[in-house]
Formats: C-alpha cells, structure tokens, sequence
C-alpha cells in the first residue's frame, strides 16, 4: 500500500538528500551548488547553513536570487508599497504566517527557517545574491550580503537598479533581465570551475 503521509521538503530534506547524491559515481561532491529565488532562496540559504552545521556536503556556491531571508520585515512600517512589484507588504506577510504559522506570533522563530536571524554566518560557502532597488526584499538582502562580507565570507552583491521582485522572468527578454541572469551564470560557472 502506498504511503499516503504529505512528502516534506525543506533545508533538512534537502541536505540529507544533497548528503545521499554526494556519494554516487556521478556526482563531484567539490562542485554542488545551491540556489534558487525568492522564498526559494531563502530556503537555500537555510541549506546553506544547515550544510554548514552538519558539515556533510560543502557548497562552493550559495546563488541567491532576491531571496526572503527575514521574517522581521513583515512589521516594518517604513515601507512605501507604491514603490514596489509584485510583492506587498500585505504579500510578505501572508508568505511568512503561511511558512512559519503559529511561530510568527509569538517571535520564537528558528534561525534556519529565517537565515537573516542566524548569528553567525562565517564558514559559509561563497554566496552570490541579486535583487532589485524596488523588490521588498532589497534591504534585508543588502543587509545580508553585507554580514557574509564581515563574517569572510565571498559574497557578491548584484543590485539592478529600478528592479522589482522577480523582473526577471516577467520581463525575461528584457536586457536588464538578461543580464542579471548572465551574472548568475558566470557567478555558477566560475565557481563551479574553482570546485
């Protein structure tokens, strides 16, 4: 009889997974990357740490797409939402009490499930992080970017100005878009070739 339990997926999942893959014939544990997009790069950056704390696989590269790192942004007051594309105020907070329930509450959030909230960030693997100057997630990926720098961790910080939340696939023709994607290429390439 099949198993009916809901499948889970998240940083511990994918780590163990990631841990699993590391050791088949095909799989060059030097050069595994993780990354992905907006809550999805949150998640990766959790991976990240999770990689870090169990010190099963080492990423060479953690490729942050304007991820959602931070929980805490949910109660800013200060921010002008004519500024913004696609994602709210009102989006980000449904996206948060949706991922973190009743946690988002009471404040006791895990660091792993909002990364922003970690201490420390050094031993980390190189990160590559992109947002736009009008993506709700702009100040807490800067912020981001900024504490990898100070804990030695190589992180690139790619900001395109007048980019809203996920311009890149709503505008993929776009040369803005295009080239954002070509840094994350180049950024995966690279890495990659050094693993």
């Amino acid at each position: 009889m099949r198993d009916r339990r809901p499948s889970r997926c998240g940083p511990q999942t994918s780590c163990s997974w990631a841990a699993g893959a590391a050791g088949l014939p095909d799989i060059d544990p030097a050069r595994i990357a993780i990354g992905a997009a907006s809550a999805g790069g949150g998640l990766a950056a959790a991976l990240a740490l999770l990689a870090k704390e169990r010190g099963v696989i080492h990423p060479v590269l953690q490729l942050l797409s304007y991820p959602m790192l931070d929980d805490r942004t949910t109660t800013r007051t200060d921010i002008d939402p004519r500024r913004l594309r696609l994602w709210s105020p009102a989006s980000n907070q449904f996206g948060w009490r949706s991922y973190l329930g009743p946690t988002t509450a009471d404040g006791n959030v895990p660091p792993l499930a909002a990364p922003a909230r970690y201490d420390d960030l050094s031993g980390l693997p190189p990160a590559w992080i992109g947002v736009g100057t009008n993506d709700l997630f702009h100040d807490e990926d800067v912020t981001y970017a900024r504490r990898l720098q100070q804990a030695g961790v190589a992180s690139t910080l790619h900001v395109v100005p007048g980019a809203y939340h996920n311009f890149d696939s709503i505008e993929a023709k776009a040369a803005i878009s295009r080239a954002f994607v070509n840094a994350q290429t180049t950024a995966l390439d690279e890495a990659l070739k050094d693993g």
